[in-house]
């Protein structure tokens, strides 16, 4: 037995060898202590709005939560134009962790326990769509786009998981959905899942100059650890783009308006066209959304007249942008001795170079949102993150392995982590950023130097935000 015991214990110290000697560090004894329990640290308006502003953010969140059908004919889903292709049929179904506006539910919430809804969404309303295997009751919310056409260049456009063909609203259209399967076994296709949408309004109202003060001012510390960062740019006036997960959207209401045309099909007066605009499928003028002439709110004293509040005088792009520019950031937990030793070693191994802990908004629209400093946790430039990540996509100036850096803020109560949500513990996201070509080599070298409390410190820190 104890022959067993030295054989077992000279197995493990060679293989921990085998893996020091190839570069890949072993997990740490440490746990992701998990989604923080308690209420949604999120999802109300900016505290220090006036009044107005308050009701055009709560008329906003409620045409967020709007649900579409093809032509608004269906009973609880009032929404106009959905598909031919579409992820989701309302805002709010896949930004809904910890509560509306949030990153992608899932079963595992302790704050809002809800299946995928994109599994239910399949066959709605007599659809006829299958349930790609990406897709799980458990899983992320997941958009799919395909890295190369059938020819062989560059595609990266999103590829719409389900289409109306067999919809009780969508007679006649037999549009078929993607081939993901063929797709996946040619490693063709790759994920992403919804970015978190609270406190946008200070990110957008953050001069480029701020941005770029902010990265020169780590410049010297960054290129000690070979960590780079770019700003992705509008190739149009040249000035930073900063939403998506790769930064290829300049302002919120383009973010928005893309979306709404992507993810549910729904053209608008960013996005005009409609996209897989089949025979047979399209049964809408467009823009599907666009401004009211007379007001559509059957519950105003104005209903029909040209006269009403911003909100219902404006197209559903307008609104949806204005709830995310008028929502509060999440609020992190009250500090503990150990989340202050984790604040403290974030900074010395160097995350807070690229997560950069606090920028300071310019002059803003909005009572009480100008000159704030607030805590992002990121610094909205593009870095590699090696071949482990790589998306095989380019989006504006951002290359197949650069993306974003990720705000952290509202990170203790997300499910999933990374583009694509691959995992949900907090440990392998680390881990994850370490490959080659990734500029996070050298912060992850001194991840893995810590002692076990000091990794316990900083996740909890991380979980505390």
């Amino acid at each position: 037995m104890k022959c067993r015991n030295l054989m077992t214990a000279v197995s493990l110290s060679l293989s921990l060898f085998a893996l020091a000697a190839i570069g890949i560090a072993p997990l740490h004894a440490q746990n992701d202590p998990g989604p923080r329990s308690g209420p949604a640290a999120a999802g109300s308006f900016y505290s220090t709005l006036s009044p107005n502003e308050q009701n055009f953010f709560n008329q906003a969140q409620l045409r967020f939560q709007e649900i579409d059908s093809v032509s608004g004919g269906i009973s609880g889903e009032n929404g106009v134009g959905l598909g031919p292709t579409f992820n989701g049929n309302s805002c709010a179904q896949c930004h809904a962790q910890p509560t509306i506006g949030g990153s992608s539910p899932g079963l595992s919430s302790p704050q809002n326990p809800i299946a995928n809804p994109q599994v239910a969404l399949a066959t709605l309303d007599g659809a006829t769509n299958a349930v790609p295997s990406f897709i799980t009751a458990d899983g992320p919310v997941r958009e799919a786009r395909f890295i190369k056409t059938s020819t062989g260049t560059l595609d990266g456009g999103v590829h719409g998981i389900y289409t109306i063909a067999g919809r009780s609203d969508a007679a006649g259209c037999t549009l078929a959905q993607p081939d993901f399967a063929d797709a996946l076994t040619a490693n063709n296709v790759i994920f992403r899942i919804p970015t978190p949408l609270f406190g946008l309004g200070l990110v957008e109202a953050t001069p480029d100059a701020t941005l770029q003060a902010n990265l020169a001012a780590t410049a010297s510390a960054r290129a000690a650890l070979k960590i780079k960062g770019v700003f992705n740019t509008s190739g149009n006036d040249g000035t930073i783009t900063r939403f998506g997960w790769k930064a290829q959207n300049k302002s919120l209401l383009i973010f928005v308006g893309e979306a709404y045309n992507v993810e549910q099909g729904v053209s608008n007066e960013s996005f005009p066209n409609e996209r897989s605009a089949v025979a047979g499928c399209v049964f809408n003028a467009s823009p599907e959304d666009a401004s009211n002439i007379l007001n559509q709110n059957p519950s105003s004293p104005n209903f029909g007249t040209t006269i009403g509040t911003t909100s219902e005088m404006a197209s559903d792009i307008v609104n949806f942008a204005a709830f995310l520019r008028l929502s509060a950031p999440a609020a992190p937990a009250p500090s503990t001795a150990s989340t202050l030793n984790g604040a403290t070693v974030f900074n010395t191994i160097g995350c807070n170079l690229c997560h950069s802990p606090t920028l300071t908004t310019g002059a803003s629209p909005f009572t009480g949102m100008s000159n704030v400093t607030y805590n992002p946790y990121s610094d909205f430039a593009l870095h590699s993150m090696g071949t482990g990540l790589s998306d095989g996509i380019e989006q504006g100036a951002a290359g197949a392995t650069q993306f974003r850096t990720a705000p952290l803020w509202g990170l203790g109560q997300r499910l999933f982590f990374l583009h694509d949500g691959r995992t949900t513990d907090l440990i392998q996201a680390i881990q994850s950023h370490s490959s080659s070509g990734s500029e996070a080599v050298g912060v992850i070298h001194k991840f893995n130097a810590l002692k076990a409390s000091q990794v316990q410190d900083l996740l909890n820190f991380l979980r505390s935000l």
